[in-house]
């Protein structure tokens, strides 16, 4: 702690900030007062939208810091010196990575800087990165041995990070918060009057299962009068494209050409003016092929069902902790039928959203507020510093 009793944090990513990665920026603006935040970060994007004080971007700095940075990463070092420099300067007692990948290139750094080390683990960086490049699980283990906590969203993935070598008493289930003030409880109401309003939202990876999705809705067009909005896009990576593809054949295969708005990429706050347009929100996340995984419950989730819509999504990574039993309706992975079942559910029994809808609230104002997490991760904080 300073002199003055404020603690420094610095928070550490690849890009401040994507899209789809808001939680970063809920968990950063409600830390206590008592905690003064940076960020250090290597590029900078959506700043209108999620701006906050001490951003200190490497591709800002002097030429001769990122060149000397830049060749540092390309021999494949582990090695931040732009971190240390910041570190440093500000004083910060705490450097916490976001992702397990930038937790394992500032490990070094954060020692060098006499900091504490957090890392938080999301989602890719677990079930991906060491599938796919088996180096990773040895950076991994060399990174668990000398971090000080390892953050993950549920028990779930606190299994999973245990299974690559985390000590079990470093690893720390943190639920990521969302502001509930932002999130105008209206429950949901439907009759059958009127069209069925289906939110899907995500981009288009396969671990989100939108085909499957599509699929099920497909599968009750004749029960109600199903109308689908899909936000999210596809990059060029060509994995994506792959998807994007998948799910345009499975609008068409599901004749439900005349009833689906794909939206593309929208901002926050157009996401949150169609969320209260819509009935229910469908989020049927899988395990991809490529081993790549929510790792703990996409925080979309959480945000809709804040809002009083009924959820239906799948056992899938650390999306039973989000929804438990009255709160949520969960298929099994890649299983259209069974989310099919849960639509039908939905469309014959209108009684049952009200009680629905309660619980998840009730559960996330338990559990999942912003502020409430944001005072456990100062605490956190303080207890290593």
């Amino acid at each position: 702690m300073s002199s003055n009793g404020r603690l420094t944090v610095l928070q550490s990513a690849a890009s401040w900030l994507p899209q789809t990665q808001t939680w970063m920026y809920q968990q950063t603006r409600f830390l206590p007062d008592d905690v003064e935040t940076h960020v250090v970060c290597d590029q900078t994007e959506n700043l209108d939208q999620f701006g906050v004080p001490n951003i200190h971007c490497w591709s800002t700095a002097p030429l001769i810091s990122r060149a000397w940075t830049k060749g540092l990463r390309l021999l494949g070092l582990r090695s931040h010196p732009y971190l240390v420099k910041v570190a440093r300067r500000i004083g910060a007692r705490i450097v916490h990575s976001h992702f397990g990948h930038i937790g394992w290139r500032d490990g070094r750094a954060a020692g060098l800087a006499g900091a504490r080390h957090v890392v938080t683990f999301y989602g890719r960086d677990l079930g991906y990165m060491p599938r796919s490049d088996p180096r990773w699980k040895g950076r991994y283990q060399a990174m668990f041995a000398e971090v000080d906590r390892v953050l993950c969203e549920g028990p779930h993935m606190a299994g999973e990070i245990m299974a690559l070598g985390c000590p079990e008493e470093k690893a720390v289930v943190h639920h990521l918060g969302i502001d509930l003030d932002v999130f105008e409880y209206r429950p949901r109401t439907w009759d059958g009057s009127g069209p069925l309003r289906v939110l899907l939202a995500g981009s288009f990876t396969e671990k989100k299962g939108l085909p499957y999705a599509i699929e099920a809705l497909g599968r009750v067009k004749e029960a109600a009068d199903v109308r689908v909005t899909i936000i999210g896009g596809a990059s060029a990576r060509p994995e994506m494209q792959r998807e994007k593809q998948r799910i345009l054949d499975a609008i068409r295969h599901s004749g439900l050409q005349e009833r689906v708005r794909l939206l593309g990429y929208q901002t926050y706050e157009r996401l949150l003016t169609e969320a209260y347009e819509h009935d229910v929100f469908l989020a049927p996340s899988v395990r991809a092929a490529d081993g790549d995984t929510e790792g703990g419950a996409p925080v979309t989730i959480l945000e809709m069902a804040a809002t009083g819509m009924p959820v239906v999504s799948t056992r899938h990574a650390d999306i039973p902790e989000v929804l438990p039993e009255g709160a949520g309706l969960l298929a099994e992975e890649r299983d259209p039928e069974g989310l099919a079942a849960h639509l039908r559910h939905l469309i014959e029994h209108p009684e049952s959203w009200a009680p629905l809808t309660r619980a998840a609230r009730d559960h996330l104002e338990a559990e999942y507020d912003v502020r409430t997490q944001a005072a456990r991760l100062a605490e956190l904080y303080r207890s290593l510093a």
